[in-house]
């Protein structure tokens, strides 16, 4: 992170994930970094002195506040949302509209935007105020409402909207109280994990990132924002990509 010197402290959140646990990976072993916070429902025991592992769920406001309360002492400079669901043993991705459930909606907007959101109100009281900050949350560049061309997925699609409507208006409001923090969304393209692996069949090779080139490309993105790019959704490429 060569834009921030050193003795960075960086809290990642889904930190049990795929993506999540390949930025604790990566970032353990980066020189300027001084401490991870990793926080997931579950510990994976990472086995670094740089590495503090802390017990969240996202879907209950209550762990949320615990959890920011035991690193509330800290002055973090980097936080990292990467939670997410498409589907699980209880969702599934919708084809169609006449597909949707009223209980599997709500819990994939829990997930993908409620509990985000959560985590920055509570959170961002953390961020390091005297000098420049990022909070990061992981979107999907399906929930560009001007780049739906196909269709599908509308509960996945729309919470990944509400996500990123919820980051912008985040971001206008911390100017005010955070002038140097930057808070945007960011797509990591298709990454093979758990959440696209029921969908990597039709992925050409060289989309289909592993969680480590995914990683790699998002911290480049995140090492090179600047103030002006508070309130953005940008692609794995640092390309800007449209709400």
């Amino acid at each position: 992170m060569i834009s921030f010197g050193e003795d960075l402290k960086i809290c990642v959140i889904g930190s049990s994930g795929g993506l999540g646990s390949a930025f604790v990976q990566n970032l353990e072993k980066r020189e300027g970094v001084e401490s991870i916070i990793a926080l997931s429902r579950k510990k994976l025991d990472f086995c670094s002195s740089k590495i503090e592992e802390i017990c969240i769920d996202i879907e209950s406001e209550e762990s949320i506040i615990r959890a920011s309360k035991q690193i509330e002492q800290k002055k973090i400079d980097i936080i990292i949302v990467a939670t997410g669901v498409l589907q699980n043993s209880f969702l599934r991705a919708e084809k169609r509209i006449s597909q949707i459930e009223p209980d599997a909606i709500n819990q994939i907007f829990r997930v993908n935007a409620v509990g985000p959101i959560l985590v920055m109100k509570h959170f961002l009281p953390l961020m390091n105020p005297d000098g420049r900050s990022i909070f990061a949350f992981l979107s999907a560049k399906v929930g560009s409402i001007t780049d739906n061309r196909l269709g599908g997925w509308a509960s996945y699609r729309s919470s990944k909207a509400a996500l990123n409507m919820l980051i912008k208006t985040a971001s206008i409001e911390i100017k005010r109280s955070l002038p140097n923090c930057i808070v945007v969304s960011l797509h990591p393209g298709t990454v093979d994990t758990n959440l696209s692996k029921p969908y990597q069949g039709g992925v050409a090779k060289d989309k289909l990132f592993s969680p480590d080139y995914a990683v790699e490309n998002l911290l480049n993105v995140i090492d090179n924002l600047t103030i002006a790019d508070t309130g953005c959704f940008f692609s794995w490429n640092g390309e800007k990509l449209d709400y």
